[in-house]
């Protein structure tokens, strides 16, 4: 029979401390636990090599044993001894923990350790956590602008939740207790929600500002006046100042996005003005263009 590595079925280093045993231990129990992974096999598998490990790494004795011994452990007079006095003490009642019973220990573990009594005793009393529940919730960029309720099915279970303003992409959140059900008791776990936010606006999004552009006609850009330009929420009147250059960048202060969780505060808005220039002139105004050109090269 072969040696069997437990500290790797655990995934710890040889060094690993007591508690960091039992943190791993519970973490691959809870991911393999039968109950959780109906009619699957290989999870059965790996359940049964899961607990046996515990019931050598996370007994002091047992580990003690098997840290000295290792892969010699056939070649050790004491594990001979130890295993001819079990048999002539007779057989053993047979013990269980769940659904598996002794004769699902090793036969590298039968004769180093010689049964499974501590595990069927101290095993049998074990709570597992549910699972926890990850999923994705896609939303649109004008969705999360207002504070709103949005109702989630999750493995067949309604869940309200409330989705504040300004919720940002890639932004995950956690519903305690509304995960997997517990095992033999144990809590459930956790509902684990990922936003994922896509933006179809012609507005650009960094942190809570907003980022346009303003179409500015010439004679505007020139003179001055005023504009109407679109918001986020609606339109707000700007005025333009005489002589504005194409590409100038105008601020309108708390006309950005919400900041997430922070009532009534908002990122600004940020406009960069595009000059058109006119087309299709008619006759009288390229001789008033050619006018105002000699004008300024005199």
């Amino acid at each position: 029979m072969e040696f069997i590595d437990y500290y790797k079925i655990l995934g710890v280093n040889k060094d690993a401390s007591a508690d960091a045993i039992k943190k791993a231990y519970r973490k691959l129990a809870r991911k393999y636990h039968p109950d959780l992974n109906p009619n699957d096999a290989e999870a059965e598998r790996k359940f049964k090599e899961i607990n046996e490990a515990n019931e050598v790494l996370g007994n002091a004795e047992n580990r003690k044993k098997y840290d000295k011994y290792g892969k010699d452990w056939a070649h050790a007079e004491a594990f001979e001894q130890a295993q001819q006095q079990r048999r002539s003490q007779g057989g053993r009642q047979q013990q269980s923990y769940g659904r598996f019973s002794e004769s699902d220990f090793s036969d590298f573990f039968e004769s180093m350790f010689g049964g499974s009594e501590t595990f069927s005793t101290r095993g049998r009393s074990v709570r597992f956590r549910g699972q926890d529940y990850h999923t994705e919730l896609q939303l649109d960029l004008t969705e999360v602008y207002k504070t709103h309720k949005r109702t989630l099915t999750v493995n067949g279970k309604n869940i309200r939740l409330t989705i504040p303003a300004g919720v940002k992409n890639g932004l995950e959140i956690k519903i305690n207790g509304q995960g997997g059900e517990g095992v033999n008791g144990g809590p459930n776990g956790d509902l684990y929600i990922r936003f994922s936010i896509i933006n179809n606006t012609k507005f650009k999004l960094d942190n809570h500002d907003l980022y346009t552009t303003a179409e500015l006609d010439l004679y505007t850009a020139v003179l001055g006046g005023e504009i109407i330009v679109d918001t986020f929420d609606g339109k707000a009147k700007i005025n333009v100042k005489a002589e504005t250059q194409n590409g100038t960048k105008v601020k309108l202060k708390g006309k950005g996005f919400p900041v997430y969780k922070k009532e009534g505060q908002f990122g600004d808005l940020y406009l960069t003005y595009q000059v058109k220039l006119p087309a299709n002139l008619t006759a009288k105004e390229k001789e008033l263009f050619t006018e105002l050109k000699n004008l300024r090269s005199s």
